[in-house]
């Protein structure tokens, strides 16, 4: 009896269920960055065999030493991941059909326009559209707007001739990694899984059953890219909401840390954001445009969202403000003012910099004539940055007492765990505190 249309894609993705059920698939992770290492652990430690590809050659030769470069990913399940074998890193692009499935998790930044800058997806999916062969799953985690993975991804790749749902399969599975958080890794946090097509994602959830606690299967492909940014939309949103309030609190005379301290006391109907100098990642203060671009595509305009961004945008300025003032009581300019900034991380106690809001910081800084430093335990030199390409390679100053009394102002960008505040506070001359360390009043401390 001849077969029908539907056996051989059938067959393929049935063929694929039972190699990941076996644990023979081999999975392909592309960006070995803050989501895409984790990532390939939690592959690896499930047993699986992982080829991770990056175009950064020193990144490459270091993961097949045994070496991590990302300070909070213990350093033996590197080395133990290496030296069983089972994962090998590449920069060899031509080698991505050789993996049953290829994970995304390159960058997706902003243009100076903040329109999304797709460049990176875009030269992934044409690298793959190269090598793709029948029975792959390609699934992109890279956070975009709602619409990338059909509409730009899955037309690259069938330029290599096969046809989604038919020779290869597409889903997208938005990444929800949080660099530092001791709670939960990448297996405890639920995936979210949406596919172009049923098959699709049932590969793709089966593939993520088998690494992390949970999977949470949604209608499309469509819904899942909006579920990421929704959430940190919601995050964006809310960190608005406590930075306007911390600035008209500020006028009236109240501490807004206390005021949230008071708050987070009811049990039910408040969930606490903390205010700050600015937005820091690589997705709340990016996503919010991702979804504001694209509402354009159909006449929609998201005034409320873009507000909030407005207000985030604007809070490096808003300090910067705070300190010159705070100089100027003082009988001191800010410019030829020395100024330590102190923490360049986006969050406390990890070494990840990305969006920073202490290079805004810097960037004002200098623009006004400041001579500004910085310093960090987790960050002795500061990596080539896309948006301040001025500040990279400086390097952090130990946080000495002759070093803090010489400056004119210290200015708490990043709280980490690892800096004696007591001692901060004894030496600097002025410390201008974006972060709610210093609760009980100082005469050297301002609350910016």
């Amino acid at each position: 009896m001849p077969g029908t249309d539907q056996d051989e894609p059938r067959a393929r993705v049935e063929a694929y269920l039972g190699r990941v059920d076996a644990r023979e698939t081999l999975v392909g992770v592309i960006g070995m960055g803050y989501v895409g290492l984790p990532l390939a652990l939690a592959f690896v430690e499930a047993g699986f065999r992982v080829m991770g590809f990056d175009t950064d050659p020193e990144k490459v030769e270091k993961l097949n030493r045994g070496e991590g470069y990302i300070q909070h990913l213990q350093p033996e399940r590197i080395r133990l991941a290496a030296q069983s074998g089972k994962l090998v890193a590449s920069s060899d692009l031509t080698r991505l059909g050789e993996p049953d499935t290829l994970l995304i998790t390159v960058p997706t930044p902003l243009t100076r326009q903040r329109e999304p800058d797709m460049r990176y997806i875009v030269e992934t999916a044409e690298a793959i559209s190269k090598a793709l062969r029948p029975g792959q799953l390609v699934v992109l985690e890279s956070t975009t707007y709602p619409g990338t993975t059909e509409e730009l991804v899955l037309p690259i790749l069938e330029r290599s001739g096969l046809r989604s749902g038919r020779d290869f399969f597409v889903a997208f599975s938005p990444e929800r990694e949080d660099p530092g958080n001791r709670d939960y890794g990448t297996r405890d946090i639920p995936k979210v899984v949406g596919g172009v097509g049923e098959d699709a994602l049932r590969m793709a959830q089966r593939l993520y059953s088998a690494v992390i606690r949970r999977t949470v299967a949604v209608p499309s492909a469509r819904v899942a890219e909006a579920v990421k940014l929704t959430e940190n939309i919601f995050r964006a949103v809310n960190i608005a909401l406590v930075n306007e309030l911390k600035i008209i609190y500020e006028r009236m005379g109240i501490d807004v840390w206390d005021v949230l301290d008071a708050a987070s006391t009811k049990p039910f109907g408040f969930m606490r954001f903390n205010p700050g100098p600015g937005l820091g990642g690589h997705c709340i203060p990016i996503d919010p445009f991702y979804l504001t671009w694209k509402a354009r595509e159909y006449g929609l305009s998201t005034r409320f969202i873009e507000l909030a961004g407005e207000i985030n945008v604007g809070m490096p300025r808003y300090v910067v403000e705070k300190l010159q003032l705070a100089l100027n009581d003082r009988g001191k300019a800010l410019k030829d003012a020395k100024v330590l900034i102190l923490g360049v991380a986006y969050k406390k106690d990890i070494d990840d910099p990305r969006e920073s809001p202490a290079f805004e910081l810097m960037h004002l800084l200098g623009e006004r004539g400041a001579q500004v430093r910085y310093h960090d335990p987790h960050i002795p030199v500061l990596p080539s940055l896309r948006s301040w390409p001025h500040l990279g390679r400086l390097e952090s100053v130990p946080l000495t007492g002759e070093v803090l009394s010489a400056q004119d102002a210290v200015l708490i960008a990043t709280d980490h765990s690892a800096v004696d505040y007591g001692f901060v506070l004894e030496k600097a001359p002025l410390i201008v505190d974006t972060r709610g360390v210093y609760r009980t009043p100082a005469p050297n401390v301002i609350k910016a």
